[in-house]
């Protein structure tokens, strides 16, 4: 096969994301794949956490096995599902003793079998709301610190300096399946932003000029945090058609027929990695400051894409205070 790879993508960070295990089978590979993962050097790794806390001792799991095992920072996913206050503030506790600073403040879709009407969230109305508890706890836990005073060995004083947590919140290029606008989604994302979010990673989508369009409104507006685009190599016709049930995202047509007529898993599996360095490509020459892949717990693929965008180098990864806030983006037709 011929070198595929693009330098002109140059050196942006990125980042996956994985979800807990469901069996020890399933831990042993998703170790292994961690470990894959861990040594392209991403600035996260991110682990999703199930609606109603159904995850929550194996989403720590992972997120400790992360701090233990790599130099990786783990992201934790929090949902605001049938939390209370004194639920959702033992829980960031518990993961900031264990070591996590990052997280992603989600509002969360309804348990199965919700119907229409139903209320499904806790105390927590919003992940704006989600973001401000983070905050709050993170204060509490950590009020001050002591500092020796030059001169004064004895002597000490208080600094108010806290550890940095970074906070991540979700973004909707094509718009929330229950919002009413695009106008709204962007609102919202300024909510979040005024309660303190740092950086933003989108649902999946199909098309580079609907983040590119996004981000252009969104910065227009007042958003000034990075948005990292969230993309999946979708390499079967099932994993497409579940991806748009979860999703809400348009049928990409190309994409689908592409999936449908190839007879092998393996041709399947190459129209998938093709498509998503494609769609790479382009958001990376229109101004994304970073690439979230969604890794579906392997680390095969996203590992192709990014090799043949040319981002698999020896050299580190910068930190997510080097990704700009406001990314230049270019315009497009």
């Amino acid at each position: 096969m011929p070198d595929t790879s693009d330098p002109a993508c140059g050196n942006i960070p990125f980042s996956f994301e994985l979800y807990p295990p469901k069996s020890d089978a399933a831990t042993s590979a998703l170790h292994a794949t961690i470990k894959r993962l861990a040594a392209a050097g991403p600035e996260f790794i991110s682990v999703t956490y199930g609606a109603n806390g159904s995850s929550r001792r194996s989403s720590l799991d992972v997120l400790t096995h992360l701090l233990r095992t790599t130099t990786v920072d783990p992201l934790a996913h929090l949902t605001c599902v049938g939390s209370s206050n004194a639920e959702a503030s033992r829980l960031i506790r518990e993961f900031l003793d264990a070591g996590v600073r990052n997280f992603l403040a989600l509002r969360g879709d309804p348990p199965e079998g919700t119907r229409e009407g139903d209320a499904f969230l806790g105390d927590l109305g919003s992940a704006a709301e989600l973001v401000q508890l983070i905050h709050r706890v993170q204060a509490e836990r950590v009020p001050y610190r002591e500092a020796a005073i030059p001169g004064l060995p004895a002597a000490r004083t208080i600094k108010r300096e806290r550890e940095k947590v970074r906070i991540a919140v979700a973004a909707f290029p094509n718009g929330h399946p229950r919002s009413r606008s695009t106008t709204q989604d962007i609102d919202t994302l300024l909510a979040k932003q005024a309660a303190g979010a740092n950086l933003a990673i989108t649902q999946l989508f199909f098309h580079a000029d609907h983040y590119l369009g996004f981000i252009q409104r969104a910065r227009a507006a007042g958003v000034e945090f990075p948005i990292l685009p969230g993309i999946m190599p979708v390499t079967s016709p099932a994993r497409l058609r579940r991806i748009l049930e979860l999703s809400g995202e348009e049928l990409p047509s190309e994409l689908a027929i592409a999936l449908e007529v190839e007879p092998t898993k393996e041709g399947q599996r190459e129209i998938g990695i093709r498509h998503a360095t494609e769609l790479a490509r382009k958001l990376i020459a229109g101004g994304a400051p970073g690439l979230h892949l969604y890794a579906f717990n392997q680390h095969e693929t996203v590992l192709a894409v990014l090799e043949r965008c040319g981002l698999l180098t020896p050299t580190p990864a910068p930190s997510v205070s080097e990704f700009p806030a406001s990314h230049p983006v270019k315009e497009y037709s």
